[in-house]
């Protein structure tokens, strides 16, 4: 079963029978069978043939299978994941201040700036795609994905600020670190549990609410209006409360497959592509707090 963030279904973040591994599918001498719990026999990759980082094409000659001393010197670590997704997430702040500050939203440029923050929000969508699909993560193209993202999302933010309350951007930073910051807590103390019930529940949950939210979309371009109304109103603040629940929970298996990256060895480039995932993570929550407190702001 692989990873709900698209950019951890690769080589490296794979489940197994809800349990966090990297793809180890064949048996170890002595070991399980495959399917039982990886963690009942300590690090898979221990130098063995079932270790597919021992063997990786982009690590040095010198940390190849036979030399796992010198691999470790190159493996991913919390600190690299850390200074990677600071990178990232600071790249975004800064696009999105300078959008905010260069894109104008007054009536006469908001057409023009909309029309900007649109095209970056595709680039990006484009950016995510290519690297969801590599085989092994690209500093350049996270970081160009983080850029663009920053435009669209300064961009919205500056037509949130004026358009409906000043000070609403403020509140959705908040609350999207307080988020953040309560999960990380909650999963470190155990009180979350990421095993197979809970990776398959959010995988339901984010198929609905995907499919209603293309549903309403649909029905508010060939419809006019906001479609269904799932996006305004009561109907919005329900489904905005949801959205950023379904966000608190990628967070909690980004959370997991970070751990097990650490625990087991993956190589330090898998830093970036932690990042990546962390960093859409936290727009996708930034977004949806965003839009639902522009809605409790609008209701006053």
């Amino acid at each position: 079963m692989r990873s709900s963030n698209p950019v951890f279904s690769r080589r490296g973040f794979s489940r197994d029978n809800g349990y966090a591994g990297f793809n180890a599918q064949q048996p170890q001498a002595g070991g399980p069978a495959v399917g039982t719990n990886p963690y009942a026999t300590g690090n898979p990759y221990a130098g063995d043939a079932t270790n597919p980082y021992a063997t990786n094409p982009y690590a040095p000659q010198d940390t190849q299978l036979g030399a796992p001393q010198q691999a470790r010197g190159n493996v991913m670590t919390i600190d690299d994941v850390v200074s990677r997704t600071a990178m990232t997430l600071g790249t975004v702040v800064l696009t999105a201040v300078l959008s905010w500050l260069l894109l104008p939203v007054d009536p006469a440029n908001l057409g023009k700036s909309y029309g900007i923050a649109i095209g970056a929000a595709l680039v990006a969508l484009v950016l995510s795609l290519v690297q969801s699909f590599k085989r092994k993560p690209s500093p350049a193209l996270i970081l160009s994905y983080a850029a663009f993202e920053g435009v669209f999302l300064g961009v919205i933010s500056a037509a949130v600020s004026t358009y409906i309350a000043d000070g609403v951007v403020i509140q959705a930073v908040l609350g999207t670190m307080a988020v953040f910051a309560g999960v990380l807590i909650a999963y470190k103390m155990g009180w979350i549990r990421v095993n197979r019930r809970f990776y398959g529940f959010v995988m339901a949950a984010a198929m609905g609410f995907m499919l209603l939210m293309v549903t309403n979309l649909l029905f508010a371009v060939f419809a006019g209006g906001d479609g269904l109304g799932f996006r305004s109103g009561g109907l919005g603040i329900l489904f905005g409360v949801i959205g950023i629940i379904l966000g608190a929970c990628f967070l909690a298996l980004d959370f997991k497959q970070v751990e097990d990256g650490v625990t087991y060895g993956a190589p330090r480039e898998e830093a970036w592509l932690a990042a990546f995932g962390l960093t859409m993570t936290l727009v996708w929550i930034y977004l949806e707090m965003l839009r639902l407190l522009s809605i409790l702001q609008g209701d006053d």
